[in-house]
């Protein structure tokens, strides 16, 4: 399938899926699941669908190695949701997009992870990053797709906005 085809598709995916969803505002909830299994010292198996991910730790933490660590998922996990972002929004405003690639860095201070000093938060301090696109699309244009994909990127969303989360500890 070449690039204009893609595309096409992808437009046709996002107008076919608005329009359902208008439609049918009931079924615009999504669940999405996964479950995880500490297998071998830092080591877990995680599920999630019909796919398995390795997670570890580094050497250096005390793990095998085998896998990213957690907070390297959060970051992969925000990488590709912007890539996918970008195309289906740049797709579906007319926006010509080569290609898009993401690279990002979180910054943490471990004394929060260790428990060293209650004020440092345990995860990431900030996120930086850089998204190249390949286009010839107008500054403006680019402008405006950048704020489309900030304001509806599932991944940046969950990490810009407190999440409930309510985990219940079990005995087995």
């Amino acid at each position: 399938m070449n690039k204009t085809s893609s595309r096409n598709k992808f437009k046709e995916i996002w107008n076919q899926k608005r329009d359902l969803l208008s439609k049918n505002p009931g079924k615009s909830a999504v669940t999405v699941k996964a479950d995880s299994r500490l297998v071998e010292g830092f080591m877990s198996r995680v599920k999630a669908r019909d796919f398995e991910v390795i997670v570890d730790q580094n050497k250096g933490m005390g793990g095998s190695d085998k896998g990213p660590k957690p907070s390297e998922y959060v970051l992969a996990a925000l990488a590709a949701c912007h890539e996918v972002t970008y195309r289906l929004y740049a797709d579906a405003m007319d926006i010509p997009l080569e290609n898009v690639a993401v690279s990002v860095t979180g910054h943490s201070d471990a004394r929060g992870f260790f428990g060293l000093d209650d004020s440092v938060r345990a995860g990431f301090s900030h996120i930086t990053g850089e998204i190249k696109v390949t286009t010839v699309a107008s500054d403006a244009d680019l402008e405006r797709l950048r704020l489309a994909v900030n304001q509806h990127c599932p991944v940046l969303d969950d990490l810009r906005n407190p999440v409930q989360v309510d985990l219940e500890l079990v005995r087995k």
